[in-house]
């Protein structure tokens, strides 16, 4: 038996690096992506229009205005309003993310000790860098009138001299690319899995010699293992080297055990190579098995708290987010590389991919038996 699957395994080696187009898809475009993602895929905005309108003719109102134009990799464009009809302009023109209106009674509010009133109008179709520039925006004119206050006279200074001061761990920079690498790592490497599994059994089908494979003394759970391994072989080590490229190329940092990693990965990818299987059984040909491959991807990679917490799901369809394995690996890819995580932190993630890989794996060797018959 294991002598037969070996050289199946051979064999399913020699078919994907034989090929130049198979080749190509394993090694190149997951480094590509990486690579590629890893500067796109940020939820830092950069090189974002930003329009002023400014009615105060005071000093202060000027130095608030030069703030913002200081600031060239946020804001690489200020343009300037002087009335409504060129705010609108320039909002629906989508010139610029956000308008800042600073009214006339600016100046004379913040030297009076008052706390003026400065209004910002964003760009909802934009929802999420809307949501960021506001921060940005609001983190500038705070501090611009503290600093302007706390100058002032005790008598006139409104402001609560209780100042938080702000400690962030993991990531002290707050860099999104710290954040959003190591969960690429994940995501391609899902990727990259699923492809190679699930293009297996459609291309001896679409080749024809699948029949042939019928009439040897292979198994059907022998074929199932031998067309499994070459594709969990070929994830493992392409996560590996993607591992790599993030500590080498990007300079993020890796603070946990490489050994917890691998142990990780090892159980993600065994569910991965299930549902790759799935796809596999179900495809008759390698369009129809790339078509199923991103019809899963897609949902995998929208539930798995990528972009956005697991905590944003609706209710109603956060069971799906439970059942997802893509949600524990950017889990536990994000906390090994920043966090260096105990063991007893990496079990409550792992736990949960056991039985997903377990269901996978049975069910796709019932699915494959079954289409046989």
């Amino acid at each position: 038996m294991l002598e037969r699957i070996r050289r199946l395994v051979i064999k399913e080696f020699l078919a994907i690096f034989r090929d130049p187009a198979s080749r190509m898809v394993v090694i190149v475009p997951p480094l590509v992506q990486l690579l590629v993602f890893s500067f796109a895929a940020t939820l830092e905005v950069r090189n974002a229009g930003l329009g002023i309108y400014n009615e105060d003719v005071g000093v202060l109102g000027r130095e608030l205005v030069a703030r913002f134009e200081a600031i060239p990799v946020t804001f690489s464009r200020v343009i300037s309003c002087s009335n409504d009809q060129e705010v609108r302009e320039v909002l629906d023109s989508q010139q610029a993310l956000a308008i800042v209106h600073i009214p006339q009674d600016f100046s004379r509010s913040l030297e009076s000790g008052q706390i003026p009133v400065v209004q910002v109008l964003l760009d909802g179709r934009l929802s999420n860098a809307s949501m960021v520039v506001q921060a940005y925006i609001g983190r500038i004119v705070r501090q611009f009138v503290q600093e302007r206050q706390l100058n002032m006279p005790p008598r006139h200074s409104s402001v609560d001299q209780i100042v938080p001061v702000t400690r962030v761990w993991f990531n002290e920079n707050t860099s999104p690319m710290w954040s959003s690498v190591p969960a690429l790592l994940a995501i391609l490497t899902n990727l990259v899995a699923l492809l190679v599994t699930s293009l297996s059994v459609a291309r001896e089908r679409e080749l024809g010699t699948f029949d042939q494979l019928l009439v040897s003394p292979l198994r059907p759970a022998e074929i199932l293992i031998g067309k499994a391994v070459p594709a969990f072989v070929i994830a493992y080590l392409e996560g590996g080297l993607m591992v790599g490229a993030v500590i080498i190329v990007f300079g993020i940092p890796f603070r946990g055990s490489l050994v917890l990693l691998a142990m990780a990965m090892f159980v993600f990818l065994l569910a991965i190579v299930g549902i790759g299987l799935w796809i596999s059984s179900l495809a008759a040909t390698q369009q129809q098995a790339l078509l199923g491959s991103f019809t899963y991807m897609v949902p995998a990679v929208l539930l798995s708290g990528f972009a956005t917490p697991v905590e944003n799901i609706h209710p109603i369809i956060r069971w799906l987010s439970d059942i997802d394995p893509l949600r524990y690996m950017v889990a536990i890819s994000r906390m090994v590389f920043l966090e260096d995580p105990s063991l007893d932190v990496i079990v409550p993630y792992v736990a949960p991919l056991l039985p997903i890989a377990a269901f996978t794996l049975f069910s796709a060797a019932w699915l494959f038996r079954h289409r046989l018959e």
